[in-house]
């Protein structure tokens, strides 16, 4: 029963992909973004924490349609990107990612923002009055003790990219070999006649992956994260 057709194997095989660069292209920008809003206060703060937030509450066609109506071919930048540099990002994987990395940052930073609102600001105003500069203190005492929430969000991000349907469906249609993920497959296997066993078992690996990914992040915020922030 549990033997992928190469089809499903695709599918698995790109929805990690695709997720592994939704994290790695969200994590840098995740991290700076996170420590901005937990660390300082600004003109417009609630504004940009509000439009961070957006893929959250929107419902995730409209997300998709908005991307391809920006990034899609005759978009107003997609049309720029594809005239001046031969860059298209609608229906390939890479606007996949895209579309995935959109849906799951928001979790990302979340994550990232409690972490940090968590540590003790004394230290990093200790380290200040002892002559660190402000990018040796976030260097040596806020990203080592932000590590886990750091981490954990980036599970977390990725669990989310895993399950990410409508943006992806919407931006980068459902081709297979090319942006048919998990869900994708799953969805066309359910329309499809006697295509039900391939659903369960994407089904399955979906369930697996997903909880695998949850409970690693439970692992480091039980585990972890006390003890780190106890050396």
């Amino acid at each position: 029963m549990f033997e992928l057709s190469p089809e499903e194997y695709i599918a698995m095989m790109l929805s990690l992909k695709i997720s592994l660069w939704s994290v790695g292209i969200t994590l840098i920008p995740g991290v700076y973004i996170g420590w901005l809003l937990a660390r300082y206060d600004f003109i417009g703060k609630s504004l940009v924490d509000g439009i961070l937030h957006l893929p959250l509450v929107l419902p995730p066609v409209v997300t998709g349609y908005i991307l391809l109506l920006a990034l899609g071919r005759q978009g107003l930048v997609g049309k720029w990107l594809y005239q001046q540099f031969d860059i298209t990002l609608a229906f390939n994987w890479k606007g996949a990612v895209l579309a995935t990395a959109l849906m799951s940052f928001p979790l990302m930073v979340r994550s990232i923002r409690l972490s940090i609102s968590a540590i003790d600001i004394q230290l990093e105003q200790a380290a200040r009055s002892l002559g660190a500069s402000s990018i040796n203190c976030f260097f040596s005492i806020t990203l080592p003790l932000a590590i886990p929430g750091i981490i954990t969000g980036s599970i977390l991000a990725f669990a989310r990219s895993l399950g990410e349907f409508g943006a992806t469906i919407t931006f980068v249609g459902n081709i297979e070999g090319e942006t048919r993920t998990l869900p994708l497959a799953i969805y066309s296997y359910i329309q499809m006649p006697g295509g039900e066993g391939s659903a369960q078992r994407l089904l399955i690996i979906s369930v697996i992956i997903a909880l695998a990914a949850l409970l690693f992040s439970g692992f480091i915020e039980q585990r972890i994260a006390p003890w780190l922030r106890g050396k």
